[in-house]
């Protein structure tokens, strides 16, 4: 066989394999639905129970880097804790590893049939959940078909006593074996790529036990680079838990590999086929660093906040003046609603702030900073209209029963400035990652009417607190202000673009920028004319 026919062979396998990998994931995401992130984020109260949780997750997916990256999310979102993330991550090295016992099975000769059925499925059925299994079972013959090419074209090379040789090495020196697996996961990112790799070459004699370990002990240090680069410019608490992967792989790999011969002496005695105790190798290390590590968790992200140190800006996440007992008392429970109204407003309007900081100024850190205080927004709403809710329940007269719905209303408002900020937000992004340039024109008229929406939710703050029908009416006036310049401002625009003083992309962004205050300043309007219509109420001075 020529050394391109096994170079292609390799690359066409491995390739098979890899897309079978990504199918199965795809297809078991698809058929469970959208609530894995759910699961995720609401499931992981203890340690233990985020381990279970990060397992399933990523045996599903089939993929430990996905559920990594989703826990980072959380983490710098503020949903997720340093050791509620440490269980899950835990858990995910152990699901991956799902995939290695399957391969394990030595189903190959069985690939053409499972594709054909996965290919009917996905094809012919029509409910969700049969073709999305249909799109697994294609993946995984696909996987098995790639195993099946890889193994036949290497196989030539296990008569070799040269390429024997170079393998050979890989038993006498764990370190370099580590190393390897290490960086075939890094830029495969998937461990299960290279545990795939590791039981090809183990099927046709080239890798024994002891050479087959050591890579696969550094396929699970390898396996942290995808965590690694989703932390980059996230919260000191997201880089804490890319730190808490890596320590504890790689602390896990040096006392497997210091433990090499106890534990290559303990597989051997799983199974007495060499592929089963490849696999059983890359499930027992998981297993054991999460019994190792689980019940430290604590103490273990106590150390990574001093080897990480920093403080995040923390959002208040829960409504400070919505208390039950205060609901007996429908005036109070109005005065409690509004207070936290205005609450999303303030908080509504350090977005804004936060999104024009990065846009005039490249300020990446606040726009950072906008996912965060866009969930926190989120949560507001949420327990202002359930408790707003809760209070229709009560005893209300006509006139407290008709306050409600623009209250709700108001809310629901507020929260899509909210939304329109992290338009902006992304449209900064944009402007800073494809360094657009604005004419300085363009940039006083954008501050402009970025200083006519900041004074327009000021006054829509000072309105709700003081519940007066002529503050209302201010907001109003400067409502009618921002819709004639948002009309001038465009024309300047066309006629900048006539001139050839603006790009084409330029002009696009900058157009965006504007329609997203003008629907602020539509929003901050019902906010204002709920105040002057339905929000009424007698101010009083209460002991919330």
């Amino acid at each position: 066989m020529q050394v391109t026919d096994i170079i292609f062979g390799i690359l066409g396998g491995l390739s098979l394999f890899i897309y079978g990998i990504h199918l199965m994931g795809d297809g078991l995401q698809k058929a469970a639905g959208d609530g894995l992130r759910n699961i995720l984020k609401k499931l992981t109260s203890t340690p233990l129970l985020g381990a279970i949780v990060g397992a399933a997750i990523t045996s599903i997916v089939q993929s430990s880097s996905a559920t990594s990256v989703m826990v980072v999310g959380f983490v710098n979102a503020g949903l997720m804790n340093l050791t509620q993330s440490i269980g899950v991550i835990l858990g995910a090295n152990v699901g991956t590893t799902v995939t290695s016992q399957i391969i394990a099975f030595k189903l190959t000769t069985y690939a053409l049939p499972i594709l054909t059925l996965g290919f009917v499925l996905n094809f012919l059925c029509k409910k969700r959940f049969w073709k999305f299994f249909g799109l697994f079972l294609f993946g995984l013959g696909l996987l098995f078909l790639g195993l099946k090419l890889m193994t036949g074209v290497v196989k030539p090379l296990g008569e070799s006593e040269a390429v024997k040789q170079i393998f050979v090495n890989f038993s006498h020196n764990a370190f370099l074996g580590v190393m390897v697996g290490a960086v075939m996961t890094a830029v495969f990112q998937s461990s299960s790529v290279t545990t795939g790799l590791v039981l090809a070459l183990a099927a046709v004699g080239l890798l024994d036990l002891s050479g087959a370990i050591p890579i696969i002990l550094g396929c699970n240090i390898g396996t942290c680079i995808t965590a690694i680069l989703a932390s980059i410019g996230t919260s000191v608490s997201a880089r804490r838990v890319a730190v808490a992967h890596v320590m504890f792989n790689v602390l896990g790999s040096l006392l497997f590999i210091v433990l090499l011969g106890p534990y290559k002496f303990f597989i051997a005695k799983t199974s007495s086929d060499l592929l089963r105790q490849c696999a059983n190798a890359h499930t027992f290390f998981n297993v054991f660093n999460t019994v190792l590590f689980l019940p430290l968790a604590g103490l273990y992200a106590k150390l990574i906040t001093k080897l990480v140190p920093g403080k995040d800006v923390i959002f208040d996440w829960e409504p400070r003046y919505l208390e039950k007992h205060l609901l007996a008392s429908p005036l109070v429970a109005f005065d409690a609603s509004t207070k936290e109204i205005v609450q999303m407003a303030r908080l509504s309007k350090e977005m804004v702030a936060d999104s024009m900081d990065g846009f005039l100024n490249g300020n990446t850190r606040a726009l950072a900073q906008i996912s965060k205080k866009e969930a926190a927004l989120d949560n507001l709403q949420t327990a202002v209209t359930d408790y707003l809710i809760e209070l229709t329940q009560k005893n209300l007269t006509r006139q407290e029963s008709i306050k409600i719905p623009p209250m709700l209303h108001s809310v629901n408002d507020l929260e899509r400035i909210g939304d329109h900020s992290e338009n902006l937000a992304e449209l900064a992004q944009r402007k800073i990652d494809k360094k657009l340039i604005f004419s300085k024109e363009a940039i006083v008229e954008l501050r402009g009417v970025y200083f006519l929406v900041n004074e327009m939710i000021d006054k829509t703050i000072t309105a709700l607190n003081t519940n007066s029908h002529d503050d209302a009416a201010k907001v109003l006036v400067i409502e009618d202000k921002i819709n004639k310049l948002t009309i001038s401002l465009r024309n300047n625009h066309i006629q900048r673009l006539n001139d050839g003083k603006c790009k084409v992309m330029s002009g696009i962004v900058f157009l965006d920028v504007i329609s997203n205050f003008e629907k602020m300043g539509d929003h901050l309007t019902n906010v204002a004319q709920a105040v002057q219509k339905g929000l009424q109420w007698k101010a009083r001075e209460s002991s919330i």
